[in-house]
């Protein structure tokens, strides 16, 4: 920061939001576990509240699976545009205390606090402020975490899940971080976290203690973010202009696909999903992607850049039909299909109006 000042940066993080606002608007569900999916036995969790939580019922788990962890789990199905309405009531709430908001997520925003528009006396204050009115607008609760920076801020608001907040101080932000396991680390995924386990890298510390000589040669590019993060150190801004990179879709079939007939379909409902997003949102890519996931959980991607965006409808599903055929004929049935449009048009080129507020 210029002249050497601290941010004040707060990561909320709404406590099970999906499967809370399932409970809140079915009082029938409260106290239940619930899974936001469906319990096809191709389906997969998208949320799950504390309660289906306590038996290891979490995102992205089969449904076959998590329905044997906990024999009384109950599906709901998505209500996605209810999710949003509540998204953009959060959002209200908190342009009333900064301007400086980046949503990365349905349930989840970092805020500058730093200008203190709200005039409190501290961040902690305003964190507590910003969870108390979410509560009175929409019933549900809130988890924050405060710091001075945008990594030790994510890492803050975990700590007190649900319904808490826990602020990491300057003067404890690098001794804090050495604890922990670096598996919680934001840019440090199961992968990579495996890696590191193999080189003897399992806590803050141990990360701490390697080379930043000793890092490129392992971790390449990311080495920079590791080193630093192993300090506590981030100087990431808040960046509320933000810009969209991709938009998806995907599906996962009721059962393993091998007829082309099939499979196309799929990956044209994908397509279709994904032009209305980019139509609504006046954004169109160059490069399409198709993924397909095999019987067996194998993944694989094709992906087509164009020498301008694709900002027709026909072209969308004529490269999502191009790359899918590339494939055949295909090593074994498909279980899943998705589409992806990413390198957006920069935004001072288009007409921004119709942005989402929150990543989907």
């Amino acid at each position: 920061m210029p002249g050497g000042s601290v941010r004040k940066i707060i990561h909320v993080d709404m406590d099970a939001f999906f499967a809370s606002v399932e409970q809140r608007d079915d009082p029938s569900l409260r106290g239940k576990p619930v899974a936001v999916g469906h319990g096809a036995a191709r389906g997969v969790v998208a949320a799950a509240s504390y309660e289906a939580r306590a038996f290891g019922v979490k995102s992205a788990l089969p449904s076959v699976t998590a329905q044997r962890r906990c024999p009384d789990l109950i599906f709901v199905p998505p209500r996605f545009d209810v999710y949003r309405a509540v998204s953009r009531q959060i959002h209200a709430i908190f342009a009333e205390f900064t301007p400086l908001i980046q949503p990365l997520s349905l349930d989840e925003a970092y805020l500058d606090v730093t200008a203190n528009l709200a005039g409190l006396p501290t961040a902690w204050a305003t964190a507590r402020a910003i969870r108390a009115r979410i509560l009175e607008e929409t019933g549900l609760t809130a988890s924050a975490g405060i710091s001075y920076n945008k990594f030790l801020a994510k890492l803050a608001s975990d700590h007190r899940k649900p319904n808490g907040q826990f602020a990491v101080t300057p003067d404890m932000g690098a001794d804090w971080v050495e604890a922990l396991p670096v598996s919680r680390f934001h840019g440090v995924g199961p992968v990579t976290a495996a890696k590191m386990k193999r080189l003897g890298i399992e806590t803050g510390a141990d990360l701490r203690a390697k080379s930043l000589d000793f890092l490129e040669r392992h971790f390449g590019s990311s080495a920079g973010w590791y080193h630093a993060i192993a300090r506590g150190e981030d100087d990431r801004p808040v960046n509320p202009d933000r810009v969209r990179k991709s938009s998806g879709s995907e599906t996962t079939f009721d059962r393993d696909l091998t007829e082309p007939a099939e499979i196309e379909a799929g990956v044209l409902r994908m397509a279709d999903d994904v032009w209305a997003w980019c139509e609504k949102a006046r954004m169109f890519g160059r490069t399409v992607t198709v993924k397909v996931k095999f019987r067996d959980f194998r993944q694989i991607t094709r992906s087509r850049s164009h020498t301008g965006a694709v900002a027709d409808h026909a072209i969308l599903r004529a490269a999502s039909l191009d790359l899918i055929r590339s494939i055949y004929p295909p090593e074994t049935g498909i279980r899943l299909v998705g589409v992806t449009v990413s390198n957006f048009e920069d935004p001072a080129d288009r007409d921004a109006t119709g942005l989402p507020l929150f990543d989907a």
